[in-house]
């Protein structure tokens, strides 16, 4: 493996986690609530369709799924993790990490999708 390789992840967020995340330039995660331990970034764009659209629609009204890329290297730290059902894969990045975790992004994190409520459209 090369030492610049790199792993495709993907995070499901709500309208506000995205506002913050444009504030950034689409280049970091904000950092975690008090009453948030871990971030979790997941394995596969589909489980994270799920939960925006599942979760994050019926929470906060609209859910986005996002992909970014992040060195290989940094996340061999990290097991990848179960929630749930065997599709369910994330990893587990501690709060308190969540800084370099997103020092160690190579390049833009992208919107790839957006939901909304059943019936309703997006508006600017």
């Amino acid at each position: 493996m090369n030492a610049d390789d790199t792993i495709t992840l993907y995070r499901p967020v709500g309208p506000e986690e995205l506002g913050l995340i444009r504030k950034s330039g689409f280049r970091r995660f904000p950092p975690r609530l008090p009453q948030q331990p871990i971030f979790y970034p997941v394995i596969s764009e589909a489980y994270a369709t799920k939960i925006a659209r599942d979760w994050n629609v019926k929470a906060s009204g609209a859910g986005y799924v996002t992909r970014f890329a992040v060195l290989q290297s940094f996340m061999d730290r990290y097991q990848v993790q179960t929630a749930g059902g065997s599709g369910h894969l994330e990893y587990w990045i501690p709060a308190s990490q969540l800084s370099e975790f997103n020092e160690n992004i190579v390049g833009t994190i992208e919107i790839i999708s957006e939901f909304f409520p059943a019936g309703t459209r997006k508006t600017e």
